[in-house]
């Protein structure tokens, strides 16, 4: 599939389209052998490319820090000689069909807002997951990225480490939370939903009813302070915050980049345990993603940004990740994007809970196991 240039309607734009954006875009749809669409963004047309840098929180070299935790013994290898019986992952994998008993924690598209949080939402999207599936859906709920990310670091919005959420969920344990105003597949009544309003991000606006990043409906975000109770709304058993949080025993595990295994060991992970947070580095002209499978084109690193992968598959012989993003549902190919496998580090950072790790309340004892 070729790229095509897609100018919508600029009428909310501060001025005209800058010039390199289109220049870029332009650069995109003439390299030949692009796997996916880029589009003009009504609002972010008028910013040259790197605009995405304050979304992308990522800090430092998370290579070199998922080595060093491991060299540390904070993050241990995925262990497949545990699980002998999996055999040869499939050509194509979804999370939320092979346990859909969990689907609907799976496939909830998160909101970071103009807050650059995607440390702590991607921990928790996939914590969430990784909760349900341990616990065969007896516990399904969407766990808090507010109290990751203003709880679990100082930082907040200016960024946050791959480590960071997960030390804070297995230390101090997390309560659960769903999206602004209650929105999202939880609606209201978790303890601590998400306090930043949404937003439309980078990419064509569509059907997407949210202000754009950066406007008057959706400022940049300062980091909330860390909160120490549940929402006025929030209603039992999910109203008291110390009685809420949810965490683990086990191990923290990671797979593929230095690791052996590679691929394989990532595909065999997430069919263990389910869902896993990983990082990539952004290129400019991701912002400009629509649809396809996203591979780097043209353009300078914007940062990095963590995410969620969730599956894989294989599409005219190009194998690829399926990645749930938190630029809203109404973002790229309905809040996922699908990125050809190695491609921006994609492989190289990935983490979660073991998928033999114990799932509880913090007060409480082991809820579940998965067997695997």
């Amino acid at each position: 599939m070729r790229s095509v240039l897609t100018i919508s309607s600029l009428a909310g734009a501060a001025s005209l389209p800058h010039e390199n954006r289109l220049a870029q875009i332009e650069e995109i749809r003439k390299t030949p052998g692009v796997l996916w669409t880029a589009a003009l963004n009504d609002r972010f047309a008028a910013e040259s490319p790197g605009a995405s840098r304050l979304l992308n929180g990522v800090k430092g070299d998370w290579v070199a820090e998922i080595k060093s935790a491991t060299e540390r013994g904070v993050v241990s290898h995925f262990a497949e000689e545990l699980f002998h019986g999996m055999g040869d992952p499939p050509e194509s994998f979804d999370s939320a069909e092979n346990w859909p008993q969990c689907a609907k924690v799976i496939g909830d598209i998160r909101d970071q807002s103009a807050c650059g949080c995607c440390w702590a939402f991607a921990a928790a999207e996939a914590a969430s997951d990784l909760l349900c599936i341990a616990t065969n859906a007896s516990v399904m709920v969407s766990l808090s990225a507010e109290d990751i990310c203003f709880c679990g670091s100082a930082d907040g919005c200016a960024g946050g480490d791959m480590t960071t959420p997960w030390d804070y969920i297995i230390e101090r344990g997390v309560v659960t939370g769903g999206q602004y105003g209650g929105t999202g597949a939880f609606g209201k009544g978790l303890c601590l939903d998400f306090s930043m309003p949404h937003c439309h991000h980078y990419g064509p606006q569509g059907t997407d009813p949210y202000p754009a990043e950066g406007s008057s409906g959706c400022p940049l975000q300062k980091s909330a302070r860390c909160a120490d109770k549940c929402d006025a709304d929030a209603t039992a058993p999910h109203n008291s915050f110390q009685s809420d949080k949810y965490s683990f025993t086990g191990k923290l595990i990671s797979a593929g980049g230095f690791f052996q295994g590679g691929v394989k060991g990532i595909m065999k992970m997430i069919m263990a345990g389910g869902p896993v947070q990983t990082s990539f580095t952004v290129y400019s002209d991701f912002e400009n993603y629509a649809g396809g499978i996203y591979h780097y084109v043209t353009g300078d690193a914007a940062g990095g940004h963590a995410v969620k992968i969730v599956g894989w598959g294989v599409e005219n012989d190009v194998k690829y990740w399926k990645v749930a993003n938190s630029w809203n549902p109404h973002w790229g190919e309905d809040g996922y994007f699908r990125i050809k496998q190695g491609e921006c580090g994609i492989d190289e950072t990935v983490i979660g809970s073991a998928a033999d790790a114990k799932w509880t309340k913090k007060s409480e004892p082991p809820i579940n196991v998965l067997t695997v």
